[in-house]
């Protein structure tokens, strides 16, 4: 059986690792951003460009798209030149973060189009997305994931979240609140064990071997604030607009969550500090500015 051909739309942080993987996997691929650096990148790879989102549909069978709003994936979707408009194209993937409710919508609106709509977002960051090991939560579908299998399997792990549309986004944005309230409480006490007088390191050391590990003991603090490059790559803004998202859903349905409103004050304070564009461990940097104190660089770090 021959290969579909794919379209990519969105090559940003995270979209254009993900379509150079499809692209250097051979399939036939058409991309499309504002970016035209990242465009060229990928047609040197062997991608076909196109000018929008409606030339995309009209040449791929299959679009993925990875954008960075609900706005924006609904203009994508459902725009005047949008995936909608095009004749070719006969599923969306969407590998966006944008929100239950978003989802239903565009799956809905393209369902009337004869178009099949499929939640995808993606868990593990840029690093995740460089080397084909992110997590891939899908819903939609059961027979549409299948036939999806072997191209998301070039991205990461799939982990099927059920038929309904919508249940792939709702996954995505408990993780995310999960994770980046990990990295709230951890800096947190990071910082007071500082203070105290104990070594950055050692204070890893003793969270992973033992009940305090979670994603930001083992990854984000050794990686982006012990050595203070705060480069994890995934900025405060777009960490409270997941965070913000959830807690909407949440409420709509409700489910109360004081703690995970309690993060999403910290990240409102820490672009307020840092700006947007901040990376979302900038959050140690407000509370050490709060304790008087700042995590040193870790011996082991300078080695």
């Amino acid at each position: 059986m021959s290969q579909p051909s794919i379209g990519f739309i969105g090559l940003g942080t995270m979209g254009e690792p993900m379509a150079t993987r499809l692209a250097q996997a051979g399939f036939d691929l058409t991309v499309s951003d504002l970016n035209d650096a990242a465009v060229e990148r990928l047609v040197a790879l062997g991608a076909k460009r196109a000018s929008d989102p409606a030339a995309v549909a009209a040449q791929a069978e299959i679009i993925f798209a990875s954008l960075p709003t609900p706005d924006v994936v609904q203009k994508v979707a459902l725009g005047d030149r949008g995936v909608v408009t095009g004749g070719k194209v006969r599923v969306f993937v969407d590998l966006s973060t944008t929100g239950p409710r978003t989802a239903k919508r565009v799956a809905e609106a393209l369902a009337r189009n004869d178009i099949i709509a499929v939640d995808c977002p993606v868990s593990g960051g840029a690093a995740g997305a460089e080397k084909g090991t992110l997590a891939l939560m899908t819903s939609g579908p059961a027979s549409v994931n299948e036939q999806l299998q072997p191209i998301l399997a070039h991205l990461g792990k799939v982990i099927y979240c059920g038929e309904g549309a919508g249940l792939g986004q709702t996954m995505k944005l408990v993780n995310n609140l999960v994770s980046v309230t990990a990295l709230a409480v951890s800096s947190e006490a990071l910082v007071m064990g500082v203070k105290a007088g104990l070594d950055p390191q050692v204070m890893l050391d003793v969270f992973n071997a033992g009940s305090g590990r979670n994603s930001a003991t083992v990854d984000k603090l050794p990686r982006a604030v012990l050595p203070r490059t705060f480069d994890f790559g995934f900025s405060t803004a777009l960490s409270l607009k997941d965070t913000r998202l959830c807690l909407d859903e949440a409420e709509a349905m409700g489910v109360p969550m004081p703690v995970g409103s309690a993060v999403r004050q910290v990240l409102n304070m820490t672009r307020a500090a840092f700006g947007d564009n901040a990376d979302f461990t900038r959050m140690v940097c407000l509370i050490e500015q709060w304790a008087g104190v700042e995590v040193p660089v870790s011996p082991k770090e300078n080695n």
